[in-house]
């Protein structure tokens, strides 16, 4: 029993953690002047993926590759399958207007891109090197469109300006707080920065020796308790998102996860060393992942509404896809 309390504390350790690394940097970040848009491009969604990375890099120096592969392979099956599923079977996505058609077609490049790197059969520094490579092309093309953003928001303020109109902070975030006192920013930073290993450690640790107790491989912990333990950050945000019918923020979110998971993650975990593809990842995982980005093609590109029927139908599948895992 204890295992499985300390990995629920290293998960609720974690999700806590990365909150407050958020809050925090997003606030330090708008206090040294930084656009609040690329903040929300960059630190905001490095913020949101750190337990994955934290349990990624713990995983490997541990010498446990199944969980930090597991772990993004999973988490990124979940986001597609669940955490769109679970809040469009509670509310609906009123997808049919969202513009992430370019987002979606860097978030397939990204996944082919993983795949083929893991026929090789390992993860090297020089796979990590690629990988990371992509992602600095992403942040410098989401740089590029933020700076015409921020350039088109400026010149709709002057106008309102001139006009005589209160004009809103479109690029306002939940996580920013104009009047918060700079050592609460410091106290976020900190918590972040300290509860993230510390809480990484405990779930890994803990999700291993519940692997062994029960014969289950540490493969199959990390596509299943990992995978959805990490994936609730996205599953809170999304699920608040269909209440407020801000779809574009629910599959932006998704989408955005999901390139970060592939590019960062298992990225700046080779550094730490080399993570073995298990060949069911070949055979089964890698494709079930491909599979569930390309269900997002009817919402994309033919701009349907992720209706609660769809809802039902992306979490039953999640559901069946954990059952042939855990029968493994």
């Amino acid at each position: 029993m204890m295992p499985w309390l300390l990995s629920g504390l290293g998960l609720v350790i974690l999700l806590l953690a990365g909150d407050a690394l958020v809050r925090g940097a997003v606030n330090l970040s708008l206090r040294i002047g930084v656009p609040a848009l690329i903040v929300s491009l960059t630190i905001v969604a490095f913020g949101t993926s750190a337990p994955e990375l934290l349990i990624a890099i713990s995983a490997v120096r541990d010498n446990l590759p199944g969980i930090a592969l597991g772990n993004v392979v999973g988490s990124n099956t979940a986001n597609v399958l669940m955490v769109l599923g679970i809040p469009a079977l509670l509310a609906g996505l009123y997808t049919a207007q969202c513009e992430t058609r370019k987002s979606f077609v860097i978030m397939l490049a990204a996944t082919f891109l993983f795949i083929g790197l893991a026929f090789v059969g390992v993860f090297t520094w020089v796979s990590g090197l690629v990988l990371l490579f992509a992602l600095g092309l992403v942040l410098a093309d989401a740089f590029h469109g933020a700076r015409k953003h921020r350039r088109a928001g400026k010149v709709a303020a002057a106008e309102a300006e001139v006009n005589g109109e209160d004009l809103a902070d479109l690029d306002g975030l939940d996580e920013a707080d104009p009047d918060m006192p700079t050592w609460r920013i410091l106290l976020y930073l900190a918590l972040g920065l300290v509860g993230l290993p510390l809480g990484a450690n405990l779930l890994v640790e803990n999700a291993s020796i519940i692997a062994r107790t029960y014969g289950v491989s540490d493969t199959v912990i990390g596509l299943t308790l990992v995978a959805v333990g990490t994936s609730l950050p996205e599953l809170a945000t999304t699920g608040m998102a269909a209440l407020r019918r801000q779809a574009d923020v629910a599959l932006g979110n998704v989408i955005g996860s999901n390139m970060f998971n592939l590019l960062a993650i298992i990225g700046v975990a080779t550094m730490f060393g080399p993570i073995a593809v298990d060949p069911e990842f070949l055979r089964f995982d890698l494709w079930v992942m491909l599979a569930s980005s390309l269900l997002l093609i009817p919402f994309v590109f033919l701009r349907q509404n992720i209706t609660r029927v769809w809802g039902a139908a992306l979490t039953l599948l999640y559901i069946l896809y954990a059952l042939v895992v855990l029968s493994f």
